[in-house]
Order: C-alpha cells, then sequence, then structure tokens
C-alpha cells in the first residue's frame, strides 16, 4: 500500500463506461436526442495535464488520448447493455487498440453473436460465463495463501488466472478445493504484492503524526468534510495531519483485510474539493463515479509518485498480502511506489478507486490494484464531491403523464442491475454509480436502460 499525504484536491482514476448513444440533432417536432456516454462524462472536457500523462505512459498522440476517453465511455455503455441482454450468457467484455475504438463482448450463446454485431463490437463465443468463473474464483480465495498472491478472471482467455509465487503452489490449492484444472491458467511470478508504506515526506497526510498515506476522493457526508482512502493507513480513532503537518481530522471507520476502504473525518480547517491533484499541481475535476471497463485507460495520483497513466486488466481482483487477503479490487498497469497509499485512480472525469497496493515500482514498472470508490461511498454513506455536472433538464411530462418523482434518489450508489421508478417508468441501472442532480435516469441513458 502506498501512503503519503495529498492535499483535499487528491486524485482517483474515474472511470467511465457508457452505451453508444446517438447524438443526432432534433427536428422542431422531435425530443431533444439523448446525450452520448461520452457527452454525459464529459469526456471532451479532459483536462491538459490527464491527456499529457495518457500520452507519455501509454505512447499515444494527442488526437488518440482524445478519442480513447471518448471510445471508451461508449464502450462501457453498450457493454453495460449487452450484459443485461445477455444475462448468464454474459462472459466479459473488454476494449483494445490505442484509442479503445474495438469493443469486445464475449459469450457462451451463438445465438448472441449477431446481437453483440448489431451494436458495432466484435464478438466472441467462449465455453465459460463470466458468473462461473467467478464463482471458482471465490472457492480459491477462501483458500489462497501467499504462494498464490493474485486470482483474477481474465475475459481475454475466458480463464481463471492464479499467479503462482512458489513452484507447485496453484496446483495445491486447486486440489484443495477440488477447483477443475482445465478453468485455470497458472502465471509464474516473481512480484510479491504488498501495501507499501513509506515515512518519507511529501505531498501526504500524516498518521498519528509518523506514517503517510495519499488522501484518495475529498467527500461529504452531511454537513461534515473528509476524503476517502486505504484502510490499511489507519483504524477507527487514528489522528491525521495535513499535508503541511496541520491538525485534519481522523479515520472514521476502517477495513483491512477482506476490503481495503476507510474515510477520514476533517475538521473545520478543511473544505473537501472535487479535484484531484494532477501533473505539476494542476487540478483535475472529479465529475462522478462511473467504473470504467477493462481495457480502458486510468491514471492515479499519489504523493510519493504523482501522476502516472496505465490501463485495466481485470476487475473483482483477489490479492493476498502478508496481512490478508483482499477481494473486489481492481488490477491496473499503472506503477506506484510507497506513499502512494489511498491516492486517487480517476479515468477521465470519472472517479475509480483507491490505490491499494501492488508491486515493481514507477522506474522499472509494476502492478497495482486499486478498491473500487462506489463501495465505499456505499457502505460509510459517503457523498462524492464533485463539480457541476447537470446536464439540463430533462424533457417535462407530457399531457397526462406523472411529475418525475419515484425511488430514484441522488446520492445514493447504484450497483449495476438495480432497478428504481422516476417520472411514472421504471429503470434498471447499466452501470455502477453514484446518483446525483442531473443525472435523473431520463436524462442519462448510457446510466439506466427504461423497462
Amino acid at each position: 500500500m502506498l501512503k503519503r499525504h495529498a492535499r483535499t484536491a487528491c486524485t482517483a482514476l474515474a472511470a467511465a463506461g457508457l452505451l453508444l448513444a446517438g447524438t443526432g440533432g432534433a427536428t422542431a417536432d422531435s425530443a431533444p436526442a439523448a446525450p452520448s456516454a461520452a457527452t454525459t462524462l464529459r469526456t471532451a472536457d479532459a483536462p491538459p495535464e490527464l491527456l499529457a500523462a495518457m500520452q507519455r505512459d501509454l505512447g499515444l498522440t494527442p488526437t488518440q488520448a482524445k478519442a480513447r476517453l471518448a471510445h471508451e465511455a461508449e464502450a462501457g455503455a453498450t457493454a453495460a447493455r449487452l450484459r443485461d441482454r445477455l444475462g448468464a450468457a454474459f462472459a466479459g467484455a473488454w476494449v483494445d487498440g490505442a484509442d479503445a475504438a474495438t469493443l469486445t463482448v464475449a459469450t457462451t450463446r451463438a445465438a448472441d453473436t449477431a446481437a453483440i454485431r448489431a451494436t458495432g463490437a466484435t464478438a466472441r463465443l467462449v465455453p465459460r460465463a463470466l458468473a462461473d468463473l467467478d464463482s471458482a474464483k471465490a472457492a480459491l480465495d477462501r483458500a489462497a495463501t501467499a504462494g498464490t498472491p493474485v486470482r483474477y478472471v481474465d475475459p481475454r482467455s475466458n480463464t481463471l488466472v492464479v499467479e503462482e509465487a512458489e513452484p507447485g503452489a496453484a496446483a495445491r490449492l486447486l486440489a484443495a478445493t477440488g477447483t477443475d484444472a482445465a478453468l485455470v491458467t497458472v502465471v509464474r511470478t516473481a512480484e510479491t504484492p504488498r501495501p507499501l508504506h513509506d515515512l518519507r515526506g511529501g505531498d501526504a497526510y500524516y498518521m498519528n503524526g509518523s506514517g503517510r498515506c495519499s488522501v484518495g476522493f475529498p467527500v461529504t457526508k452531511g454537513t461534515v468534510n473528509g476524503f476517502a482512502t486505504a484502510g490499511h493507513c489507519g483504524r477507527a480513532g487514528t489522528t491525521t495531519s495535513g499535508f503541511n503537518q496541520v491538525a485534519q481530522g481522523s479515520f472514521q471507520a476502517s477495513v483491512f483485510p477482506g476490503n481495503d476502504m476507510a474515510w477520514v473525518a476533517a475538521n473545520t480547517q478543511w473544505t473537501s474539493t472535487p479535484y484531484v491533484k494532477g501533473s505539476g499541481g494542476a487540478n483535475v475535476q472529479v465529475t462522478g463515479s462511473v467504473l470504467q471497463p477493462v481495457g480502458a485507460s486510468v491514471c492515479r495520483s499519489g504523493s510519493t509518485t504523482g501522476w502516472h497513466c496505465g490501463t485495466i486488466q481485470q476487475h473483482n481482483t483477489s490479492v493476498t498480502y502478508p496481512e490478508g487477503t483482499i477481494s473486489g479490487v481492481t488490477r491496473t498497469t499503472v506503477c506506484a511506489e510507497p506513499g502512494d497509499s489511498g491516492g486517487s485512480y480517476i479515468s477521465g472525469s470519472q472517479a475509480q478507486g483507491v490505490t491499494s497496493g501492488g508491486s515493481g515500482n514507477c522506474s522499472s514498472g509494476g502492478t497495482t490494484f486499486f478498491q473500487p470508490l462506489n463501495p465505499i461511498l456505499s457502505a460509510y454513506g459517503l457523498t462524492l464531491k464533485v463539480t457541476g455536472s447537470d446536464p439540463g433538464p430533462g424533457p417535462g411530462p407530457g399531457p397526462g403523464e406523472p411529475e418525475p418523482g419515484g425511488t430514484w434518489k441522488a446520492g445514493t450508489v447504484y450497483a449495476a442491475g438495480a432497478t428504481v421508478t422516476h417520472g411514472g417508468a421504471s429503470y434498471r441501472c447499466l452501470q455502477g454509480h453514484q446518483a446525483q442532480p442531473g443525472w435523473e435516469p431520463p436524462n442519462v441513458p448510457a446510466l439506466w436502460q427504461r423497462l
């Protein structure tokens, strides 16, 4: 885990995957076209610092960096709609190409391939559903040791990958759990993921006047300001001071291992802002918390190594640290070092999660894992601090239609598959996110599907 302090504007890798929605103009007699995923997630407003880091770390041209953010938003939404349509046959989705222009969606049912191709995506027919591989991984997680430090489902190979640090460790794990070896790809690794601690100074927050971590995402809870961060950075009651060593607040809740989540309530001297610290200290805006798909770009801000970018490799990964196993984290190619723990991962302007741990460094490269942000917001009743992203009022009710209302509520964290009512209609959530004013279901078809 990478500990160090970061100011209230600390970072997170934002993610957003939205559906391919039309953006054509409206005639005088038609309703305005629904906003596209890229419009909803404001990919065109990406700050120069984020684009520059993507160019540096991903080897992109300026045009490719801008196009990639838009393509990732649309691909995420398309994949979410197909996941809902394919149901139990869904076997994962990912993006490829320098500008992420190629979306591939896998299914176990041949009859689905035409529907997948009709969206512009590439169809892949595979033998195993994502849910079946996830179930097998859960059994491995319960018995895993440091000899098999990382387990994840790889949708590209349609297998369950087990990283083996000791010869024979994977075979012993499969035998102990009765797991079919045909489901598993074993990868030898010399890396040992660990929490990344550091006591050196830097742009960070300090725990009990000593250890250092990085601020994740500024949040509020009622009238209280604070921030989300990694659970391994402190326990409930641990006091914190800011980057300037001024008294800051204290941990209110923390979970580690199992998950790696916590939040700190700040005193009245500190105010939450909707920013992550980017390259050169510039503010990078946060406008939401929509999680990006596998293959999407993501950037990290931390108090040791600053601003770096990479791609999302797998979601729902399990990692066994010396302190125990954490599950549900996302694996990335972004580098990090001690003191970066707790810091922000952001994709475009969408918050992704907080730095948990990893291996390697930012000189030779490495692998990192982040705890997704939405479960933290949901677990502790927090509201992510975002900049104004209201796309404007949606179409008003027609003659005889009810006024908007229902079970949808701003501030609620919705998981994919959740259902709500609004304006007399029912909707299903396509992509997990925290609802905010302006993101009412009729306004954001990239996030909600009318039933």
